[in-house]
């Protein structure tokens, strides 16, 4: 009885193990030590590498590598599907996460709401050019994305504020102080949800410090970028972007 109970547990154990094993294939994971150098800082307009319906985990957008102005997401709807309030649109598939999200950061006394979530192409190219105008190109391309360079275009990207307050994050000097920013810091990747800008990154990100802004990549690619320590264009360029061969020397 007890050697057919240990050869059934072993077979179960085994079953975990590949099925845990497919679910990671669907976002392979790449050693760091075998990716090319991180680009540098600079402006381009390269079509991003992976624009495939299924892809939106790993699709790359940065100062160099953009989306075209036909990218536009399938599925959006509305975030007051989350229980937030109707700020924007974002993919169906962020929903679920979303809603758990929310309700565990009104829970902890830390409610947030939806300032901004997907733009396309056009919408972003108002938004920079308002930018430009107001500040210059250059302070400009620090804060906001050029067209076809933003993740909001993704339908998975939110910038966050505090429901409890009229201020938008970017009026704190640093909204990852106050409750609802500071919860986001800390919980948002257990539920998928990743800040692309964090502070003292600018020279590896591209871009200043963003603490309410965060893109949604799922729960195990965001667990896997938390715990390496990485910004999401670091990971995912290692990851998934330029490879190169190990030395064979």
């Amino acid at each position: 009885m007890f050697s057919s109970l240990r050869i059934k547990t072993s077979a179960l154990a085994l079953a975990i193990v590949f099925a845990v094993g497919s679910l990671f294939a669907a976002t392979p994971q790449i050693p760091v030590a075998a990716a090319s150098s991180l680009p540098e800082c600079r402006y381009d307009d390269i079509v991003t590498s992976h624009l495939g319906r299924k892809q939106w985990r790993i699709t790359l957008l940065d100062t160099i590598n953009m989306a075209p102005k036909s990218y536009v997401p399938r599925g959006l709807v509305s975030t007051s599907g989350a229980g937030l309030n109707a700020g924007g649109k974002v993919r169906r598939l962020v929903i679920g996460d979303l809603a758990a999200m929310a309700s565990a950061a009104d829970a902890a006394g830390a409610k947030l709401r939806v300032v901004s979530a997907y733009r396309s192409f056009r919408l972003q190219k108002r938004v920079y050019n308002r930018e430009v105008r107001q500040f210059g190109e250059s302070a400009a391309r620090l804060t906001v994305a050029r067209p076809g360079h933003s993740e909001h275009q993704l339908g998975t990207t939110i910038d966050f504020g505090s429901a409890k307050s009229a201020k938008d994050a970017w009026d704190y000097s640093d909204w990852a102080k106050t409750a609802a920013g500071s919860w986001m810091q800390q919980n948002a990747w257990q539920y998928g949800f990743i800040m692309s800008y964090p502070k003292r990154k600018k020279s590896v990100t591209c871009y200043r410090y963003e603490p309410w802004h965060y893109r949604y990549v799922g729960r195990e690619l965001a667990q896997a970028i938390h715990d390496s320590g990485l910004t999401t264009r670091e990971y995912l360029w290692y990851n998934f972007e330029s490879i190169e061969p190990p030395d064979p020397s």
